[in-house]
C-alpha cells in the first residue's frame, strides 16, 4: 500500500471538494484538521485524520510523518482581517508544513498560492506565471511571502515544490467573495455591479482547482508556478450566462465607482469598533474595479489542465444554492437602490 498524501486544510472550502476527488481517483489521503472542524464528511470518505494546526509545529510535524506527498491548500483569505493572522496563517503556517516537509522527505509538495499575490493588475497586461507581483494588502502579501516561502526551500533544501497559482473559486460549498457577488447577492436580491459590468474578473471552478493539484501531483515540475484558472470573463458576460441559466433576467443596479467606493470605505472605518468584516470592505475594490486577464496556458500545455466552461460550472453553483433556499435580504437591497437612486 502506498504511503498516504497528507491534505492541509481539508475542511475548508477547497478541501471539501478536493478530498473527495482525489479519493474517487484512488489516492490514499490523511487530512490535517483543527480539532474543532467538522471532520465526518472525512470519515466517511475513509480518510485518515491527523489534528493540529499548521501555527503548531510539532502537530504537523507529527502529521507529516510517513507521508509521502503534501497539498498545502490551508490558508486565511479575506478581504478583511488583522495583519498577524495573515501572516501567521499563511506565511508562519506555510514555513512549519515546509519543514515538516523537508523532515519526512517528501516526494512532492504540492504548494496552493492564488493569482491575487500580482495585486492590482495594469491595464491590457495578460497575467502569466511571469508577471511581477506587487502585492497591496496583508492577504496578498502574506501569501506571496509564503511561496517564496516555499520556492526558497526547493532551493535550499530540495524539497520537491510545485507552486498553484488559482483564480477566483466559485462553485458549490461557499457563500463567499465571487459566489456571493455573482450568485448569491443577486438571488438575495442585491444585483449590484460597477461600470456597466465591462471589468474582467478571474474565476475557476473549485473542482478544477482539485484537477490542477491531482496533475501537479503526477506532472507538476518541482520550483515551477502554474496558473490555475478558467477563462478570463467579464461581469457582464458572468451575468448574462447566469441570467440564462435562471430563465429570467436579473436587473442589476449600475452603482457609480464614487458610491460603492464610499459605502466601503465608511464600512471599513467601522469595522474597527465593530470587530466585523464589512460587507463591502475596502479591499475588495481590488478585485471588482481591475481587470484580471489570467493565463493558464502554461498548466494546460504542461500538465494537461482542462478548465470547466463557466456556464457549466455555474449550473452547478445555481443547483446548490437552490437547495440552500436562498431568500431576500431586503434589508440591503433597499440600502443600495437609496445609494444609487439615480441610476434606477
Amino acid at each position: 500500500m502506498k504511503a498516504p498524501i497528507l491534505v492541509t486544510g481539508a475542511t475548508g472550502f477547497l478541501g471539501r471538494t478536493l478530498c473527495p476527488y482525489l479519493v474517487e481517483r484512488g489516492y490514499r489521503l490523511r487530512a490535517f484538521a483543527r480539532p474543532s472542524s467538522d471532520v465526518d464528511f472525512l470519515r466517511e470518505l475513509g480518510v485518515e485524520i491527523a489534528l493540529g494546526d499548521v501555527r503548531d509545529a510539532l502537530s504537523i510535524q507529527a502529521a507529516a510523518e510517513g507521508c509521502r506527498a503534501i497539498v498545502h491548500a490551508a490558508g486565511r483569505f479575506r478581504f478583511w482581517g488583522q495583519r498577524d493572522t495573515f501572516f501567521n496563517i499563511n506565511r508562519e503556517g506555510t514555513r512549519n508544513t515546509l519543514e515538516a516537509a523537508h523532515q519526512a522527505g517528501v516526494k512532492r509538495f504540492v504548494h496552493v498560492s492564488t493569482v491575487a499575490v500580482i495585486g492590482a493588475p495594469r491595464e491590457d497586461v495578460i497575467i502569466d506565471e511571469t508577471y511581477p507581483p506587487t502585492p497591496w494588502d496583508a492577504y496578498q502579501k502574506s501569501k506571496l511571502e509564503a511561496e517564496q516561502l516555499a520556492l526558497q526551500y526547493h532551493q535550499a533544501y530540495r524539497v520537491p515544490v510545485i507552486v498553484l497559482r488559482p483564480g477566483a473559486f466559485y462553485g458549490p460549498g461557499s457563500h463567499y467573495a465571487f459566489n456571493r457577488l455573482f450568485f448569491g447577492d443577486p438571488l438575495n436580491g442585491l444585483p449590484v455591479q460597477v461600470h456597466g459590468g465591462q471589468h474582467i474578473n478571474f474565476p475557476v471552478y473549485i473542482e478544477d482547482v482539485a484537477q490542477g493539484i491531482d496533475l501537479a501531483l503526477q506532472r507538476g515540475r518541482p520550483g515551477e508556478i502554474y496558473n490555475i484558472s478558467g477563462p478570463s470573463i467579464s461581469h457582464q458576460e458572468a451575468n448574462q450566462i447566469i441570467d440564462r441559466l435562471l430563465g429570467y433576467h436579473i436587473r442589476r443596479v449600475d452603482v457609480p465607482a464614487w458610491a460603492m467606493l464610499t459605502l466601503a470605505r465608511a464600512m471599513t472605518w467601522l469595522s474597527q469598533y465593530t470587530r466585523r468584516e464589512p460587507y463591502y470592505p475596502l479591499n475588495l475594490a481590488l478585485y471588482v474595479f481591475y481587470d484580471w486577464n489570467v493565463s493558464s496556458e502554461k498548466a494546460r500545455r504542461e500538465l494537461g489542465f482542462d478548465p470547466t466552461p463557466f456556464e457549466t460550472g455555474a449550473r452547478e453553483t445555481l443547483a446548490w444554492y437552490k437547495a440552500q433556499n436562498v431568500q431576500p435580504n431586503n434589508w440591503l437591497t433597499r440600502l443600495i437602490k437609496a445609494i444609487a437612486w439615480r441610476k434606477l
